[in-house]
Order: C-alpha cells, then sequence, then structure tokens
C-alpha cells in the first residue's frame, strides 16, 4: 500500500509543482484530511467498497466545489479508483514531498510536561541551527518520560528523556553482570 500511496503523491505533488500551486494544494488536502477527522461519515464512506465510484466522485465534487480544480481532480481519481480509504496515507506522502521540496525538517517534540511556547521556540532553534533548515515541530506530551525530552525527525530518535537513560542504564547494568 505504501508504495501505491507514495506512487499518487509523487504524481499529484508533480502536477501541483508544475502548475505552480503546491501551497494551495497543500493547505487544501491538509484542510480535507482534517474534515475526514471531524466527520467519520465521510471517511466511512469513502472506504465503503459497496458504494460505487461513481457515487463517492459525485459526494467529493459536491464537497470540494470551492476548491483548486487540481485537488477536485486528484480526488476524483483516488475515488474512481478505489483508493478513498488511502486518502490520509497519500497526503502524509504529498507532505513528506512538500516538506523535502521546502527544505523543511518535520519533527515531533516529545516531553514529559507542556513546554511553554520560549523554550519550543529555543529548542527548535538549536535543532534548525544544527539542521540548517527550516523546523516544523509537533509537541506532545507524555509524562511517563519523568523529565527530559525525545525527538523524533523521520527514523532519527533521539531520546534523552529521564526513562530513557533509566532503561540505557538497566540495559547496561544487565549486560556487565
Amino acid at each position: 500500500m505504501a508504495v501505491v500511496s507514495r506512487t499518487y503523491a509523487q504524481a499529484f505533488f508533480d502536477a501541483a509543482k508544475e502548475k505552480g500551486s503546491l501551497d494551495v494544494v497543500r493547505e487544501e488536502l491538509d484542510d480535507f484530511v482534517a474534515t475526514l477527522h471531524e466527520v467519520p461519515e465521510l471517511d466511512a464512506l469513502l472506504r465503503n467498497p459497496q458504494l460505487s465510484p461513481a457515487t463517492k466522485s459525485e459526494v467529493l465534487d459536491k464537497l470540494t466545489a470551492d476548491s483548486d480544480e487540481l485537488v477536485r481532480n486528484f480526488l476524483r481519481v483516488i475515488a474512481d479508483r478505489g483508493r478513498g480509504g488511502q486518502i490520509e496515507e497519500i497526503v502524509r506522502e504529498f507532505d513528506g514531498l512538500y516538506a523535502a521540496e521546502q527544505q523543511v525538517l518535520n519533527v515531533e517534540l516529545t516531553t514529559a510536561y507542556d513546554l511553554s511556547d520560549d523554550d519550543a521556540r529555543e529548542i527548535v532553534g538549536q535543532i534548525e541551527q544544527a539542521s540548517g533548515r527550516t523546523v516544523e515541530a509537533r509537541r506532545t506530551v507524555d509524562p511517563d518520560l519523568i523529565g527530559g525530552i525525545v525527538l523524533k525527525a523521520g527514523s532519527l530518535r533521539v531520546d534523552s528523556s529521564v526513562r530513557g537513560r533509566l532503561n540505557r542504564l538497566r540495559r547496561e547494568l544487565a549486560t556487565r553482570s
């Protein structure tokens, strides 16, 4: 499934780039995915294999009447080909292509408690300085970390949490016995 999602995302990305509408398309796609989360019935409709692709396309046409033509056509193609259940995954792949194009590094910053905006900006600034890229950080809270942070960027994971340090110490002690 990931290869299929990547293929659709790449084709759509190339079309949007050629048209010069990457920013508009990305925003509208992200809005559409947010709508899927807010209206589970729409998500269920797109995933329903018993509904005809024509019915799904008709619903999408009505919902996206004011959207960019490229977005409308893309969603129609997805529905016509029975890929409605993969829209989120395709959009995630598209967002990754967009981030790479814009030299944006998407990171997930997990802390034991909610960071102040100033603290978050400081951490993001340090990451930007080290990476030389613009950073978009998604912040999450996991009280089980006890303290410190866990940073995820793509497949890279840096765990400098208290829980992580304790786990490493426990493994080291176990292997020395």
